[in-house]
């Protein structure tokens, strides 16, 4: 690399630890800057997955206060996205790269629908749990489980994206405020990143430099999103999130 493709690798990586703490997506970030350094696709991904994880561990420690009295959830929950991440890692080699372009910018799309009515669903819910007398589910029950499992095999392919599909599920099935369950959040995405990558140490071809450059930048933008994140209002955190995924969609559906 160049000292110019040094330093974008390494802002990239900043960026997305940033916007990946706050919200996630931010694969969308270094993946297109990997490619641009000459990296084919497959390995710019694994290379990206292996970069990401220093962010992922950064960002989770700057929630760490939110993460408190949440240990039984994060421990189910851990379990469904280490299985969906090591088989969506497994897909990405076994896959043709296109194998999921269509259906990908569909389910960010029903993760920002999902995000926006989070709100009204919650209500409804809570309402009706009120009425049947039946106690809400601290996990998010087997519908949860099944549904961030699933999550994670996408999560393990690309991970664009992923941290908004977390919320949107989260806010709807757990009783609990946004910024804690964004917390959560950067803990699954540390686990899928890191359970891919160590898939990827054995079987798969990366790039020492670039992996290096963004596990940095991405460890330091973990911190900085940490910061900026945990004071955002809950509007202002579902505004975010809804504008960061409009965006993964225009450049999912431009690729």
């Amino acid at each position: 690399m160049s000292i110019w493709e040094i330093l974008a690798v390494f802002a990239a990586g900043v960026g997305a630890g940033t916007i990946n703490t706050i919200v996630g997506s931010g694969t969308l970030i270094t993946f297109p800057v990997l490619l641009a350094t000459g990296l084919p696709p497959v390995t710019a991904t694994v290379s990206n997955a292996l970069g990401l994880i220093p962010g992922s561990i950064s960002g989770a420690i700057g929630y760490r206060k939110e993460l408190a009295g949440q240990r039984r959830r994060i421990l189910k929950l851990s379990v469904g996205a280490a299985i969906g991440g090591l088989t969506g890692a497994t897909l990405l080699l076994a896959l043709p790269s296109t194998a999921f372009e269509t259906i990908v910018p569909v389910l960010v799309a029903l993760a920002l629908v999902l995000v926006v009515l989070q709100p009204r669903i919650s209500r409804a819910v809570q309402n009706r749990r009120e009425r049947t007398g039946t106690p809400a589910r601290a996990d998010g029950g087997p519908l949860l489980f099944t549904g961030l499992t699933l999550a994670s095999v996408y999560g393990g392919y690309f991970t664009a994206a992923q941290g908004i599909i977390y919320l949107s599920l989260m806010g709807m099935l757990v009783d609990d405020t946004l910024q804690r369950l964004n917390a959560v959040k950067n803990v699954l995405a540390a686990v899928v990143n890191s359970i891919a990558a160590l898939f990827f140490l054995f079987v798969a071809d990366f790039d020492w430099t670039a992996v290096l450059l963004i596990a940095v930048g991405s460890a330091i933008g973990g911190q900085i999103g940490a910061k900026v994140g945990r004071r955002l209002s809950p509007t202002l955190l579902r505004g975010l999130i809804v504008a960061v995924g409009t965006a993964a969609i225009v450049q999912l559906l431009l690729r």
